[in-house]
């Protein structure tokens, strides 16, 4: 059967593949649930976020503005949940939930916003807020 290799009750035995369980547990391990990768670029007139999202449906992706804040929110379902029940997984790694992050906004012209996903990065073009320079003028002296 293809299932890692575990202790059964707490029995200490030599395990010449304890070290490379271990490197597999690390590996497989999901430290950043909840949070996915992003890059973000200056473009000068604008930025570019990419983050990376594989294996999401573009429905299950939302990104909502609030006041000054850019939340991403995506949600993976389980296959193993819903239509498995009999046991046919011999092993399920792959992570399912909901993901989020949130970016400040401060500075960008949020009605403007353009999004798109294709091959798994969802990006976004955030247009920065144009500074409006006092006008000058000179004034009469009476």
């Amino acid at each position: 059967m293809l299932v890692p290799y575990s202790r059964k009750n707490n029995v200490s035995v030599f395990n010449p593949f304890h070290d490379f369980d271990e490197l597999e547990r690390a590996f497989f391990s999901d430290r950043s649930l909840g949070e996915f990768k992003t890059d973000i670029r200056d473009n000068g007139d604008s930025f570019t976020l990419e983050a990376d999202l594989p294996g999401f449906n573009k429905d299950d992706i939302h990104v909502d503005l609030t006041d000054d804040a850019l939340t991403i929110t995506a949600e993976r379902h389980s296959d193993y949940e819903q239509k498995d029940k009999k046991g046919n997984y011999v092993r399920c790694e792959r992570s399912y939930g909901a993901y989020s992050r949130s970016f400040d906004t401060t500075g960008i012209d949020t009605s403007n916003i353009k999004a798109a996903y294709t091959d798994g990065v969802l990006r976004l073009t955030l247009p920065k807020k144009q500074q409006i320079l006092p006008a000058s003028r000179r004034l009469e002296i009476e």
